[in-house]
């Protein structure tokens, strides 16, 4: 394992509801991250969760959501970060939250996949 490297971690919210140009957002983001050289991102499926108008989404089973929440995260370096969120505004994403943090990254050498 390699030692610490400063990196910025971007955290993009939304509900799996969103959409771009018909599409999933968060498959839509994805996809323009990795075509934007952004190191590494994940998508994550919330169990419960609400947002600016306080509307409870959850995947209960006597409330089943189709608008669960969705958290995509992402890790790379401050410049390609800033980069790659400057070409997703050009594109016209515009997904309704998103932070940023520094972080310290420790990171394992690639390894042969056979």
């Amino acid at each position: 394992m390699s030692g610490p490297q400063e990196m910025v971690l971007l955290r993009i919210y939304l509900g799996e509801a969103d959409r771009y140009k018909g599409r999933p957002m968060y498959q839509a983001l994805v996809e323009a991250l990795r075509e934007h050289g952004i190191a590494g991102a994940t998508v994550l499926r919330g169990l419960m969760g609400y947002g600016a108008h306080s509307t409870m989404h959850t995947s209960a089973l006597l409330d089943l959501s189709s608008d669960l929440p969705i958290v995509i995260e992402a890790i790379d370096s401050a410049e390609q970060v800033e980069y790659a969120l400057e070409k997703l505004r050009e594109l016209g994403f515009d997904p309704p939250l998103l932070t940023t943090e520094k972080v310290q990254a420790y990171t394992n050498p690639v390894r042969d996949r056979k």
